[in-house]
C-alpha cells in the first residue's frame, strides 16, 4: 500500500503485518478466521454457503462457533501459528447481520489486544456499526462492493432484507449502494484501513471497474482487491474471468487505487499464513451440524 494512502504510523505498521494488505506481509504473517456469523441479510447470485471441509473458497467453514469460544480458538491457532497477526471474522454469512462478530472481536480485543482485528462485511449494516466496531478495536475493512450503478447491482444480488423489509431489483441494489459507501465514509472517517473485494463476473461488472474503483476511493478505501467469480449458484453457467480479463480490470482500478494482486480466496475459517498451508482442519476438527439463514 502506498504511503500516501496511509499517513499515520500505526496503521502502516498494521498494514504491513497484516497478510491481505500487503505483498510482502502475504507470506510472513498469518491470519486467523472466526466463523461466528452464520445468517445474512442479502442474497448475491453468486454466494453458494456450505459447511464442508474441503471447499477453498469464501462462505464455507467446517463449523459455527459461539462467540464465547472465540478466545480459546485464537489461543489454540497461536500455538500452532505464532506468525498470526491478524484475527479476521468473513462469515460464513454476513457478519453484520447479527451481533455474533461485534461480541467475539470485544472478547477477543480484551484477551489479546495486539491482534489487528479485521472485518469483512457486504455493507448494509456498517453504518450502523461503524463506531461499535472501530470502538471494539476493529482497525482493518473489508468491504465487498460488486457495482455502484443500481441496475448492474440488480443483476448481482437476489435481494436484501433490511429493517426486516425484502427489497428487490434496483431498489435492494439502491439501498445497498448508499449504505455501502455511507459505511466506508464513516470508517475511514475514523481512521480504519479500508480493503473493497469486487467479485469480476464477465459479461455483468466486467466494464464497471474503473468506476467502482474511483467511488470506492473517494469514500475513503485504501486498497483494491479483484477476485475472479468462481460460478455457483445462479451464475453457474457463467465464465471465470480469463487472466486477461483479470489483469485487464486490475489495471482499470489500479488509475485509482492500490490493487492488492494475492488474494487466497479464504475460507471463514482460514488460519495460518496464506499459501503455506491451511491449518484450519487442525483447529476447527470436524465439521458440525448448523442450518444458515438469509435473513
Amino acid at each position: 500500500m502506498e504511503g500516501k494512502f496511509l499517513e499515520n504510523e500505526e496503521l502502516l505498521r498494521i498494514a504491513k503485518t497484516h497478510p491481505c494488505l500487503s505483498r510482502e506481509a502475504n507470506t510472513a504473517f498469518g491470519r486467523l478466521h472466526l466463523p461466528v456469523s452464520p445468517a445474512c441479510n442479502i442474497q448475491c447470485r453468486f454466494c453458494s454457503r456450505s459447511l464442508n471441509k474441503t471447499e477453498q473458497r469464501p462462505g464455507v467453514t467446517a463449523q459455527i462457533l459461539r462467540p464465547e469460544e472465540a478466545v480459546e480458538k485464537v489461543r489454540q491457532a497461536l500455538e500452532l501459528c505464532p506468525q498470526i497477526t491478524v484475527a479476521g471474522i468473513a462469515g460464513p454469512g454476513d457478519t453484520l447481520a447479527t451481533d455474533s462478530a461485534l461480541r467475539t472481536f470485544r472478547l477477543v480485543h480484551e484477551a489479546y489486544p495486539n491482534l489487528t482485528l479485521c472485518l469483512s462485511t457486504n455493507g448494509l449494516m456498517l453504518p450502523d456499526y461503524a463506531q461499535k466496531l472501530y470502538d471494539v478495536g476493529v482497525r482493518t475493512l473489508t468491504v465487498t462492493v460488486n457495482a455502484v450503478d443500481p441496475e448492474i447491482q440488480a443483476k448481482i444480488i437476489s435481494y436484501i432484507v433490511y429493517d426486516g423489509i425484502r427489497y428487490v431489483g434496483t431498489e435492494a441494489a439502491s439501498i445497498l449502494i448508499r449504505r455501502q459507501l455511507e459505511g466506508i465514509r464513516k470508517m475511514s472517517g475514523l481512521g480504519v484501513i479500508i480493503k473493497i473485494n469486487t467479485v469480476l463476473i464477465p459479461g455483468v461488472n466486467d466494464r464497471h471497474i474503473e468506476t467502482v474503483a474511483k467511488t470506492v476511493r473517494e469514500a475513503g478505501a485504501n486498497i483494491y482487491n479483484i477476485i475472479p467469480l468462481i460460478p455457483q449458484h445462479d451464475f453457474a453457467d457463467y465464465p471465470a474471468p480469463t487472466c486477461l480479463q483479470i489483469e485487464t480490470a486490475r489495471a482499470a482500478a489500479e488509475k485509482y487505487i492500490p490493487v492488492f494482486r494475492h488474494c487466497q480466496h479464504c475460507r471463514a475459517d482460514a488460519c495460518g499464513i496464506p499459501g503455506k498451508g491451511d491449518l484450519s482442519s487442525k483447529l476447527y476438527g470436524q465439521a458440525c451440524a448448523e442450518t444458515f439463514s438469509h435473513g
